[in-house]
């Protein structure tokens, strides 16, 4: 678990981290060096759901060597797919990244969402329903790591 206090906001107590994959974690199918260790230091706070529609084919080598659970879904159904995997979840306990338009409902549905504007690019409805935005995953997982830095971009 993380608790992140927001000063002049709701405090976070996250329990799930829901990724999404290509854009996201990885870049073309391939996981950027520096994500496994972030990963691994989270995975003892964070209960980690990895969901894809695995374009590239490497969703079930990443998940295994992430050691995190993946979830396969629809290339045309995945905005819906992903909205009721995070309902399935306690989503007011649950922080998502993503960069697409089909994580815009998991956005939605997450206590914390975190859009990640990578080499993939990121469509401007998830950029527009995430709480906050930054360049890469190593940046994203790191916020989690150091809530400090969330408290400090979220505070009112």
């Amino acid at each position: 678990m993380i608790k992140i206090s927001i000063p002049g906001g709701d405090d976070l107590e996250l329990h799930h981290l829901v990724l999404d994959m290509n854009g996201t974690l990885t870049t073309d199918g391939l996981l950027p060096d520096g994500v496994a260790q972030l990963i691994e230091q989270l995975r003892g706070k964070l209960d980690i759901h990895l969901l894809t529609a695995d374009t590239f084919g490497t969703g079930a080598q990443v998940a295994r060597e992430l050691g995190i659970k993946m979830c396969t879904v629809s290339s045309d159904h995945g905005t819906i797919d992903k909205a009721n995997f995070i309902a399935s979840l306690n989503p007011a306990r649950a922080a998502a990244i993503g960069n697409g338009n089909n994580d815009l409902e998991m956005f939605k549905q997450a206590d914390l969402s975190i859009a990640v504007i990578g080499q993939e690019g990121c469509s401007v409805a998830a950029l527009l329903h995430a709480d906050i935005a930054v360049t890469n995953i190593i940046d994203a997982l790191n916020l989690l790591l150091h809530p400090l830095r969330l408290r400090a971009s979220l505070r009112r």
